[in-house]
Protein backbone atom coordinates (compact mmCIF):
# COMPACT_ATOMS: atom_id res chain seq x y z
CA UNK A 1 0.00 0.00 0.00
CA UNK A 2 1.13 3.80 -0.62
CA UNK A 3 -0.06 6.15 1.73
CA UNK A 4 -0.07 9.42 0.98
CA UNK A 5 -0.81 11.81 4.17
CA UNK A 6 -1.37 15.57 3.55
CA UNK A 7 0.10 18.04 6.17
CA UNK A 8 -0.78 21.48 7.97
CA UNK A 9 2.29 21.41 9.21
CA UNK A 10 4.81 24.40 9.36
CA UNK A 11 8.07 22.56 9.30
CA UNK A 12 8.98 23.17 12.70
CA UNK A 13 6.22 22.36 14.33
CA UNK A 14 7.12 19.20 17.13
CA UNK A 15 4.27 17.34 16.15
CA UNK A 16 5.06 16.88 12.49
CA UNK A 17 7.24 13.49 12.43
CA UNK A 18 4.72 12.61 15.92
CA UNK A 19 1.51 13.21 13.41
CA UNK A 20 3.47 10.24 10.86
CA UNK A 21 4.36 8.18 13.52
CA UNK A 22 0.97 8.16 14.75
CA UNK A 23 -0.93 7.30 11.72
CA UNK A 24 1.91 4.49 10.72
CA UNK A 25 1.17 2.82 14.39
CA UNK A 26 -2.66 2.96 13.93
CA UNK A 27 -2.31 1.39 9.95
CA UNK A 28 0.50 -0.98 11.56
CA UNK A 29 2.91 -0.35 8.92
CA UNK A 30 6.39 1.14 8.70
CA UNK A 31 6.87 5.49 8.75
CA UNK A 32 8.42 5.09 5.87
CA UNK A 33 5.88 3.79 4.05
CA UNK A 34 3.72 7.16 4.43
CA UNK A 35 4.62 9.55 2.25
CA UNK A 36 4.46 13.30 3.87
CA UNK A 37 3.49 15.94 1.35
CA UNK A 38 3.08 19.80 2.83
CA UNK A 39 0.29 21.75 1.79
CA UNK A 40 2.16 24.88 2.12
CA UNK A 41 4.71 24.10 -0.67
CA UNK A 42 2.93 22.88 -3.44
CA UNK A 43 -0.54 21.70 -5.09
CA UNK A 44 -0.93 17.72 -5.68
CA UNK A 45 -0.25 16.90 -9.20
CA UNK A 46 -2.74 14.11 -10.90
CA UNK A 47 0.33 11.93 -10.38
CA UNK A 48 1.01 11.96 -7.24
CA UNK A 49 -3.32 11.59 -6.42
CA UNK A 50 -3.45 8.46 -8.81
CA UNK A 51 -0.13 6.53 -7.52
CA UNK A 52 -1.57 6.99 -4.06
CA UNK A 53 -3.70 3.52 -2.67
CA UNK A 54 -4.68 5.69 0.66
CA UNK A 55 -4.59 9.48 0.66
CA UNK A 56 -4.39 10.54 4.69
CA UNK A 57 -5.28 14.50 6.15
CA UNK A 58 -5.08 15.03 9.69
CA UNK A 59 -4.42 18.00 12.06
CA UNK A 60 -3.31 21.46 12.24
CA UNK A 61 -1.00 23.02 14.61
CA UNK A 62 -1.84 26.36 14.03
CA UNK A 63 -4.34 26.69 10.95
CA UNK A 64 -8.00 27.06 10.68
CA UNK A 65 -9.81 25.81 7.50
CA UNK A 66 -11.67 28.70 8.02
CA UNK A 67 -9.67 30.80 6.19
CA UNK A 68 -8.84 32.12 2.50
CA UNK A 69 -4.95 32.35 2.26
CA UNK A 70 -4.05 30.99 -1.59
CA UNK A 71 -2.36 27.97 0.84
CA UNK A 72 -5.96 27.35 1.77
CA UNK A 73 -7.92 27.56 -1.32
CA UNK A 74 -5.27 25.92 -3.12
CA UNK A 75 -5.80 22.24 -0.71
CA UNK A 76 -9.47 23.01 -1.24
CA UNK A 77 -9.29 22.66 -4.94
CA UNK A 78 -6.99 19.77 -4.39
CA UNK A 79 -9.17 17.85 -2.05
CA UNK A 80 -11.97 18.57 -4.95
CA UNK A 81 -9.96 16.86 -6.90
CA UNK A 82 -9.13 13.86 -4.84
CA UNK A 83 -13.19 13.52 -4.31
CA UNK A 84 -13.31 13.49 -8.02
CA UNK A 85 -10.61 10.78 -9.05
CA UNK A 86 -12.66 8.28 -6.27
CA UNK A 87 -9.07 7.13 -4.51
CA UNK A 88 -9.50 5.98 -0.88
CA UNK A 89 -9.14 8.98 1.66
CA UNK A 90 -9.94 9.18 5.49
CA UNK A 91 -9.94 12.96 6.98
CA UNK A 92 -10.02 13.77 10.30
CA UNK A 93 -9.86 16.70 12.06
CA UNK A 94 -8.69 19.95 9.91
CA UNK A 95 -9.20 17.20 7.34
CA UNK A 96 -12.84 16.63 8.27
CA UNK A 97 -13.46 20.56 8.47
CA UNK A 98 -11.81 21.28 5.18
CA UNK A 99 -13.08 18.39 2.90
CA UNK A 100 -16.51 19.28 4.45
CA UNK A 101 -15.86 23.08 2.91
CA UNK A 102 -14.25 22.03 -0.55
CA UNK A 103 -17.26 19.92 -1.43
CA UNK A 104 -19.85 22.33 -0.30
CA UNK A 105 -20.56 22.24 3.16
CA UNK A 106 -20.36 24.94 5.83
CA UNK A 107 -17.46 25.82 8.19
CA UNK A 108 -17.39 28.24 11.37
CA UNK A 109 -14.84 29.23 13.96
CA UNK A 110 -16.88 29.02 17.70
CA UNK A 111 -14.56 28.90 20.41
CA UNK A 112 -17.36 28.48 22.87
CA UNK A 113 -18.09 25.03 21.24
CA UNK A 114 -14.42 23.98 21.67
CA UNK A 115 -13.80 20.27 22.63
CA UNK A 116 -10.75 19.04 23.61
CA UNK A 117 -9.97 15.65 25.43
CA UNK A 118 -11.51 12.37 25.28
CA UNK A 119 -15.05 12.61 24.37
CA UNK A 120 -18.20 10.44 23.90
CA UNK A 121 -19.92 10.01 20.59
CA UNK A 122 -22.85 8.46 19.82
CA UNK A 123 -23.35 6.75 16.43
CA UNK A 124 -26.49 8.50 14.16
CA UNK A 125 -29.03 5.09 12.81
CA UNK A 126 -26.93 5.85 9.32
CA UNK A 127 -23.54 5.20 11.83
CA UNK A 128 -25.15 1.87 13.21
CA UNK A 129 -26.13 0.68 9.85
CA UNK A 130 -22.80 1.78 8.41
CA UNK A 131 -20.44 -0.83 7.17
CA UNK A 132 -17.31 0.51 8.79
CA UNK A 133 -18.73 2.54 11.84
CA UNK A 134 -21.13 -0.26 12.92
CA UNK A 135 -18.11 -2.07 13.82
CA UNK A 136 -18.13 0.81 17.39
CA UNK A 137 -20.63 0.69 20.06
CA UNK A 138 -22.79 3.51 20.44
CA UNK A 139 -21.70 5.84 22.39
CA UNK A 140 -17.94 5.04 21.58
CA UNK A 141 -14.47 7.18 23.08
CA UNK A 142 -12.36 9.24 20.58
CA UNK A 143 -9.49 11.96 21.48
CA UNK A 144 -10.43 15.06 20.19
CA UNK A 145 -9.25 18.71 19.94
CA UNK A 146 -10.47 21.80 17.99
CA UNK A 147 -12.64 24.79 17.94
CA UNK A 148 -13.38 25.17 14.51
CA UNK A 149 -17.00 23.14 13.26
CA UNK A 150 -18.76 21.77 10.36
CA UNK A 151 -22.51 22.90 10.86
CA UNK A 152 -23.71 22.44 7.44
CA UNK A 153 -22.08 19.52 5.61
CA UNK A 154 -21.59 19.04 1.80
CA UNK A 155 -24.66 17.41 0.00
CA UNK A 156 -24.90 13.98 -0.54
CA UNK A 157 -22.38 13.11 2.23
CA UNK A 158 -23.91 11.05 5.19
CA UNK A 159 -23.83 11.61 9.14
CA UNK A 160 -22.68 8.98 11.22
CA UNK A 161 -21.57 10.33 14.47
CA UNK A 162 -22.36 12.74 16.75
CA UNK A 163 -21.69 14.83 20.34
CA UNK A 164 -24.16 16.84 22.03
CA UNK A 165 -22.07 19.71 21.81
CA UNK A 166 -20.84 19.21 18.01
CA UNK A 167 -23.69 17.70 15.96
CA UNK A 168 -21.48 16.83 12.82
CA UNK A 169 -18.32 14.62 14.27
CA UNK A 170 -18.00 11.80 10.94
CA UNK A 171 -19.49 11.61 7.83
CA UNK A 172 -19.27 9.43 4.64
CA UNK A 173 -20.76 9.62 0.75
CA UNK A 174 -22.55 6.40 -0.76
CA UNK A 175 -20.35 6.66 -3.98
CA UNK A 176 -17.03 7.36 -2.52
CA UNK A 177 -14.38 5.67 -0.26
CA UNK A 178 -14.15 8.21 1.98
CA UNK A 179 -14.31 9.04 5.46
CA UNK A 180 -14.16 11.82 7.66
CA UNK A 181 -13.89 12.17 11.31
CA UNK A 182 -14.21 15.38 13.50
CA UNK A 183 -12.52 13.77 16.37
CA UNK A 184 -8.81 11.60 15.88
CA UNK A 185 -9.34 7.61 15.46
CA UNK A 186 -5.58 7.77 14.55
CA UNK A 187 -4.63 9.30 18.41
CA UNK A 188 -3.90 7.29 21.71
CA UNK A 189 -4.36 8.95 24.91
CA UNK A 190 -0.81 9.23 25.08
CA UNK A 191 -0.38 10.61 21.41
CA UNK A 192 -3.06 13.25 22.64
CA UNK A 193 -1.66 14.16 25.66
CA UNK A 194 1.91 14.42 23.65
CA UNK A 195 0.32 17.11 21.94
CA UNK A 196 -1.84 18.75 24.62
CA UNK A 197 2.01 18.96 26.71
CA UNK A 198 3.31 20.91 23.30
CA UNK A 199 0.87 23.40 23.16
CA UNK A 200 0.28 24.70 26.37
CA UNK A 201 -1.47 28.00 25.76
CA UNK A 202 -3.74 26.02 23.20
CA UNK A 203 -5.01 23.62 26.89
CA UNK A 204 -5.23 26.94 28.60
CA UNK A 205 -7.69 28.74 26.25
CA UNK A 206 -9.72 25.77 25.91
CA UNK A 207 -10.40 24.18 28.81
CA UNK A 208 -8.31 26.64 31.61
CA UNK A 209 -7.06 23.63 33.05
CA UNK A 210 -3.47 22.33 34.15
CA UNK A 211 -2.04 19.94 32.32
CA UNK A 212 -1.54 17.53 35.27
CA UNK A 213 -5.50 17.52 35.51
CA UNK A 214 -6.31 17.80 31.99
CA UNK A 215 -4.43 14.11 32.08
CA UNK A 216 -6.36 12.60 34.56
CA UNK A 217 -9.67 13.28 32.81
CA UNK A 218 -8.42 11.25 29.35
CA UNK A 219 -9.28 7.60 28.46
CA UNK A 220 -7.71 5.31 26.53
CA UNK A 221 -9.81 4.58 22.70
CA UNK A 222 -8.74 1.49 21.87
CA UNK A 223 -12.22 0.57 19.81
CA UNK A 224 -11.99 3.63 17.26
CA UNK A 225 -8.41 2.81 16.52
CA UNK A 226 -9.81 0.06 14.21
CA UNK A 227 -11.52 2.74 11.97
CA UNK A 228 -8.50 3.68 9.89
CA UNK A 229 -6.91 -0.19 9.33
CA UNK A 230 -10.86 -1.99 8.73
CA UNK A 231 -11.37 0.74 6.34
CA UNK A 232 -8.26 0.13 4.50
CA UNK A 233 -8.92 -3.59 4.83
CA UNK A 234 -12.15 -3.33 3.46
CA UNK A 235 -10.99 -0.94 0.54
CA UNK A 236 -7.60 -2.94 -0.40
CA UNK A 237 -10.09 -6.31 -0.70
CA UNK A 238 -11.97 -3.88 -3.18
CA UNK A 239 -14.90 -4.04 -0.77
CA UNK A 240 -18.46 -2.17 -1.65
CA UNK A 241 -18.56 0.36 0.68
CA UNK A 242 -21.65 1.90 0.22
Amino acid sequence: MRYLLLQIRDSNDPMLLNEQLAFAQTIGCPPKAIKSHSVFNSSLTDQTIQESDLIIIGGSGNYSACDSDPWILQTLNDLKRIYDSKKPLFASCWGFQALARALGGELIHDPHRCELGTLEIQLTEAGRKDRLFSLLKSPFLAQSGHEDHVVKLPPKAILLASTERVPHQAYTFHDRPIYATQFHPELSMKDLLARVRQYPAYLEKMTGMRYEDFCKQTQETPEVAQLIPEFIRQTNGNEDLE
